[in-house]
């Protein structure tokens, strides 16, 4: 048995849907375990894109079963909005989706606070999507969280949110939202949402305990993460980070399976670096080149729509992810947007202080004052045709190569387009 975990080795948005996507040929499940819709994957079928912000992209494999862990915190409105959608592109997931009943709802005043708190922030902004996810994983580790459990019982939702109202309705107006919840509004809240548990009621189920069994059974797993493990609540550019834990280790916590389950880390890397949002970031580039990145390698964000930041590949940050992600093997996505450029560029270090470092500063901070030190390569042409490792262009290899050594990585899969099928593959990350 081996269960793959997909993680993402760079600040999110590295392609982790097509790997799923591609991945899941060979899995009976695809689990979910930790964030929310602020995560957005996108899948490129016979020309037809499809993106999915909480639904794990295995989704669109009839035969395999999908799952949304007690790690995700979901917005209902949103998943049935897509579960509306996939149904309509002949893609029904009844009977095969499942939501666990420990994960926590996003409420409308959580989506409220993100807002608000964002504003009140001015130049110091995080760079959130506004979604809510923070303050619905604030709710959670305060113990005051509203459960997708908890749509069972009418009376226990509507305590838990005329209480922790009360509560917010001061704290949004300290940060400029003067429109306090009224009693008609919160019983309204909590009308909407007991009809969202009612339509959704099919989905729930003790996600972990299938999972258990399903291993049992000798079943393959495919864990899904969003994000990537430079946006992780404690290992990532803090503050600049999501809400939750999106190093694989979380795989086990975020679906109730034992970590021992988890038998391989598959971490997923673009051929260069973006990034959305604040943050530091020290390859970013303001030149002509990143503006050709962000244009070939359409970087715009899948959820907010936001043009990415974009930058040279960063070895430095990476060899951080691969140590505290746990990655084995490599997948390397956009290749292929690297085409046509006649110098590429490595980071292989950064200047701080005047001394140089090749891993990781201990306080996250100084990345602000970091100069990257960088390698040359050069470019190559088209690769869209190649299917085969050897028939990359010898400086495409070479530059790969570069790459998975410094990392000590095996390199699984190099994608070389964004469609399906449009990839290189070297190892099957379940054998």
């Amino acid at each position: 048995m081996a269960n793959v975990v997909v993680v993402g080795a760079q600040w999110g948005d590295e392609g982790k849907g097509k790997v799923v996507d591609r991945y899941a040929e060979r899995a009976d499940w695809v689990v979910r375990y930790q964030g929310g819709n602020n995560a957005g994957h996108t899948l490129v079928v016979d020309g037809q894109t499809t993106v999915l912000h909480l639904v794990p992209s295995g989704i669109l494999h009839e035969d395999v079963k999908c799952a949304i862990g007690n790690g995700v915190v979901v917005d209902p409105a949103i998943l049935l909005e897509e579960v509306e959608k996939l149904k309509a592109k002949g893609h029904d997931p009844t009977g095969r989706l499942f939501v666990s009943y420990g994960a926590h709802l996003i409420m409308p005043y959580h989506k409220r606070l993100d807002l608000a708190r964002e504003a009140f922030r001015g130049v110091d902004k995080i760079g959130t999507t506004g979604r809510g996810i923070g303050p619905a994983y604030e709710d959670k580790i305060a113990r005051r969280g509203v459960r997708v459990a908890d749509l069972t019982d009418r009376q226990r939702v509507d305590g838990l949110v005329r209480n922790r109202v009360a509560e917010l309705n001061a704290i949004l107006a300290a940060n400029n939202d003067h429109q306090p919840y009224t009693d008609a509004e919160i019983t309204e809240m909590v009308d909407r949402y007991m009809a969202y548990g009612e339509k959704l009621a099919p989905l729930f189920a003790n996600v972990g305990h299938r999972l258990h069994q399903a291993m049992k059974a000798g079943e393959k797993v495919l864990f899904e993460g969003a994000q990537g493990a430079l946006l992780d609540i404690d290992h990532g550019t803090y503050p600049f980070v999501t809400s939750s834990n999106t190093v694989a280790s979380n795989a086990a916590t975020g679906t109730g399976v034992g970590a021992h389950a988890l038998t391989n880390v598959v971490g997923i890397m673009k051929a260069y670096t973006t990034r959305v949002g604040s943050g530091p970031f020290p390859t970013e580039l303001f030149d002509a080149t990143g503006e050709r990145l962000r244009a070939v390698g359409h970087e715009f964000g899948a959820t907010t729509g936001r043009p990415r930041r974009c930058g040279w590949l960063d070895l430095v940050a990476l060899r951080y992810a691969v140590r505290v992600a746990g990655i084995r093997q490599l997948v390397v996505t956009k290749l292929d947007v690297l085409s046509g450029l006649d110098e590429l560029k490595v980071c292989t270090a950064y200047e701080i202080g005047g001394e140089r470092l090749e891993t990781y500063p201990d306080n996250v901070h100084d990345l602000v004052d970091a100069k990257p030190v960088y390698a040359s390569f050069p470019g190559f042409g088209e690769l869209a045709s190649v299917r085969r490792l050897e028939d990359l262009p010898v400086t495409a290899r070479r530059y790969l190569d570069f790459v998975t050594g410094d990392l000590e990585c095996d390199v699984s899969l190099v994608s070389v387009g964004p469609g399906r099928g449009e990839d290189i593959e070297v190892v099957d990350p379940f054998a």
